[in-house]
């Protein structure tokens, strides 16, 4: 009887020791989470203050333009993006949207997990459509292609487990050759467009999306940087930089405007002819500052507004 005490007791520190247990994303209607701020102290970086809210350095960055990673002052208010709104496709496996940098798990029709990705930079852009798991590792080792070879002729053949693999603890090998879902021993590139195609998560967001997903999981990825859902009764709109603001952000800290006219004619034919209580002054604003901060597009005070394509396209 002693004994059992001790272990209880034993268990409940543990327990303690460990901190609270992961819980699943709030989801209202379409959106998941919401947004937030924080102050800089004076020793912070923006990747620590990234990491810590499971956001990537660009779209921080792209939500506070100018905003220096490595200096944000002492007392630096920052907006944190950490609302989001779901992209369009099944819900069900794994999404992940290139265009806002992140990985969304649906498990039994429930939003389990969002978390910020690294994916390929220039010339090897992670590849769109849809296939799934097919083998999990665990400690893998990393075996260099031919081409990584090639740029990399003072590296070996292949890289053991350990804080000099790339792949970090935990894989999850995709039906594309060549392509996983994996960790990293450099987290400073997760949210921004570094790797060679393979989707990188940050340690602590591989190691619970490996624990949860399991071989045959479906991956569906997307390129979707303009986002519309509905959240309380209202619509919203997300728009994220296009490839070349990523780059203007990471270089100049602002990125240069882009032109409207492609994105309003596509909005103009998703949303419809009857776009009553439909705000166009605040689509063209979100539309121009790409900030990934999401918007409400509709002011329609409790009462039902008339956009088509509204259920199944959003």
């Amino acid at each position: 009887m002693k004994k059992t005490a001790i272990l209880l007791f034993l268990a409940v520190i543990l327990c303690a020791c460990a901190g609270p247990a992961p819980v699943d994303p709030v989801l209202i209607g379409d959106m998941a989470g919401s947004m937030s701020r924080t102050k800089a102290k004076h020793e912070d970086v923006v990747f620590d203050i990234a990491r810590k809210n499971k956001l990537g350095i660009l779209e921080v960055l792209a939500a506070n333009p100018g905003l220096d990673p490595w200096l944000p002052g002492d007392g630096r208010k920052i907006i944190l993006p950490t609302a989001h709104l779901l992209p369009t496709a099944p819900h069900e496996g794994i999404i992940v949207n290139l265009a806002d940098l992140r990985l969304y798990y649906f498990k039994g029709g429930a939003l389990r997990l969002t978390a910020p990705i690294g994916i390929g930079r220039d010339g090897y852009k992670t590849p769109t459509g849809a296939t799934k798991i097919v083998k999990k590792q665990k400690d893998p080792v990393w075996y260099l292609t031919k081409a990584e070879r090639a740029d990399h002729p003072e590296l070996p053949a292949s890289v053991p487990p350990g804080p000099d693999n790339p792949l970090g603890a935990y894989a999850l090998r995709l039906g594309w050759p060549s392509y996983l879902i994996h960790g990293t021993n450099t987290p400073d590139g997760v949210g921004q467009w570094t790797s060679r195609g393979c989707i990188r998560m940050y340690p602590e967001d591989i190691e619970r999306l490996y624990g949860m997903a399991a071989v045959g999981t479906t991956v569906r990825v997307v390129d979707q940087p303009i986002k519309l859902g509905w959240r309380e009764g209202e619509l919203f709109l997300q728009a994220y930089p296009i490839p070349s603001q990523f780059d203007e952000l990471s270089l100049e800290r602002k990125p240069v405007k882009v032109p409207l006219d492609q994105d309003l004619a596509w909005l103009k034919t998703k949303i419809g002819p009857k776009t009553d209580g439909v705000d166009w002054q605040v689509i063209r604003k979100a539309l121009q500052d790409r900030d990934g901060i999401p918007v409400q597009i509709t002011h329609i005070d409790g009462h039902p507004v008339s956009i088509d394509n509204a259920v199944g396209f959003f």
